[in-house]
């Protein structure tokens, strides 16, 4: 056994013991991190204007705190980048992770040194705890890919400031930094295309042991992999065991992705974002994610139907259900509060406490009072592709308002791998899975109201083009599902196949 897997042994299954004992009190963690916070954030600005002396219970925190977006932040960050201390918590943010907005343009994601750890520590913890669980330590021995945004920083109001991924790659422990790849110099490309055909060029050759990134980038790095050299990657990788995903669901992309590897792999799916590190799957033998409740980020989970009211019900930790679509709010020491990240979950498990991403609150399609969301969309894609034993790259669904005398309907936009022999079946099948999946939408389709969907092929790496012509192509960057206009659908008109 080599030395770093022998000495990986002993800390991962301590990190197994520990998380273990945190599944078991997770309504307590939850209480004193809120206890917790609410003090320490007692005399900053934000706390002084909420009066969060006077808040002992969550209700009084419901009371006293409204949930935000971003937009709704804004003033406290500019604050913050005008150089003044404890504004939302103590002392100043030690970085700002700088991501796209969809309608306020540039965020700025206050991280601190207290938040930090929660960054860190959790993505080190999923990949030991799956060491523990597994047996497989010998991964520790080989190279490993940690994609990140650049890792150069700005200073913006003095605080460093870049990429969440950029962020954390300057806090890869020692001990791993010689098992890391790309090299600092290839993270540091901003040109995506050329940044992985030199990703290509640093690994083709490496004993690569594990490989993590978001679904779509990785099956572009593998493309181009077997492209180059002629060979599968699990043939051109032999200890390749190990694949970390996150940022899209993973079914729609998993069967090609072990295609390209030409074996089945491990998999460890994560949910982190600039805002927090909130989950990772912790056996990966079962679906969900187990939600990190000793973190130093308290919960609130809003149902979905309360969305867009004044004042919408706040749940605790200890009052979900399972199976509901919920927003996911979240106060944290990075100064966060009571701030809404825009993803949605449903929990599937309370012992332990285990959820699923189903999408974005701004992704759906309820053009027609159908309310879609990408959990519906993505089954229904899951279910048509093992059904009719059909491959897809990549694909997202918008409304067709009709203004004349036909009717509306659903427009699937999909590249194929390869073309169906039967599309109009393959069309068929889709419709039908929504269709079990969401019962407004059959109302409608059973009503005559909609008409069934119709799909549009998109052009062999479309997508890719598409992503390219936007300035959105890179391994951060994911195609939405939905969309409740047509813009993107207008936007991919020129990558339609002839």
């Amino acid at each position: 056994m080599k030395i770093k897997s022998f000495l990986a042994k002993p800390f991962a299954n301590f990190i197994h013991r520990q998380i273990n004992k945190d599944k078991l009190s997770a309504i307590a963690d939850q209480e004193a991190i809120f206890q917790s916070l609410i003090k320490s954030a007692s005399v900053t600005d934000f706390g002084k204007e909420h009066q969060f002396q006077s808040i002992r219970t969550h209700a009084d925190f419901v009371k006293q705190v409204p949930v935000r977006d971003y937009e709704q932040y804004k003033e406290y960050i500019e604050k913050i980048k005008s150089g003044k201390q404890n504004v939302l918590w103590k002392g100043q943010p030690i970085y700002f992770a700088k991501t796209s907005g969809t309608t306020s343009g540039v965020k700025y994601i206050p991280i601190t040194k207290d938040s930090i750890p929660n960054h860190i520590h959790s993505a080190r913890n999923a990949l030991l705890y799956y060491m523990a669980e597994s047996g497989n330590a010998q991964f520790a021995n080989g190279k490993m890919i940690f994609l990140s945004g650049s890792p150069e920083l700005e200073r913006v109001g003095g605080v460093a400031t870049g990429r969440l991924s950029g962020i954390v790659n300057h806090h890869i422990p020692k001990y791993l930094q010689s098992n890391q790849l790309p090299s600092y110099e290839t993270n540091c490309i901003e040109d995506w295309e050329e940044k992985l055909q030199q990703i290509v060029l640093e690994t083709e050759n490496q004993n690569m042991s594990l490989i993590s990134g978001i679904p779509p980038w990785m099956q572009m790095y593998f493309d181009r992999l077997i492209e180059k050299t002629g060979k599968k990657v699990g043939d051109l990788f032999p200890n390749f065991s190990v694949m970390v995903q996150g940022g899209v669901n993973f079914e729609p992309y998993k069967q090609k992705l072990m295609d390209s590897i030409g074996r089945n792999i491990d998999t460890i799916e994560l949910f982190p974002a600039s805002e927090g590190f909130f989950a990772f799957q912790d056996n990966i033998h079962e679906p969900g994610l187990w939600l990190n409740t000793n973190s130093g980020i308290f919960y609130e989970f809003i149902p979905m139907d309360e969305i867009g009211k004044d004042h919408p019900k706040r749940l605790c930790l200890k009052e979900v259900e399972l199976g509901v679509n919920y927003a996911l709010v979240i106060s944290s020491n990075a100064g966060l509060w009571a701030y809404s990240i825009g993803d949605t979950v449903k929990f599937i498990s309370k012992e332990p406490y285990r959820i699923l991403v189903t999408g974005r609150i701004k992704h759906f399609i309820s053009a027609f009072g159908e309310h879609v969301i990408a959990e519906e969309v993505e089954y229904a894609v899951l279910k048509a592709c093992e059904e009719l034993g059909v491959s897809i790259t990549e694909f997202t669904v918008a409304p067709f308002v009709s203004n004349d005398q036909g009717k509306s309907y659903h427009e699937w936009f999909v590249e194929f791998e390869h073309q169906p022999q039967d599309l109009p079946l393959f069309a068929s099948s889709l419709e039908q899975n929504l269709r079990l999946k969401n019962t407004y939408y059959d109302d409608l389709i059973t009503g005559n109201i909609l008409a069934p969907l119709k799909i549009t092929t998109i052009q062999k790496n479309g997508f890719i083009d598409y992503m390219k012509s936007i300035g959105k192509l890179g391994g951060q960057n994911k195609v939405p599902r939905l969309s409740n206009d047509r813009k993107i659908a207008n936007e991919l008109s020129v990558f339609i196949s002839k």
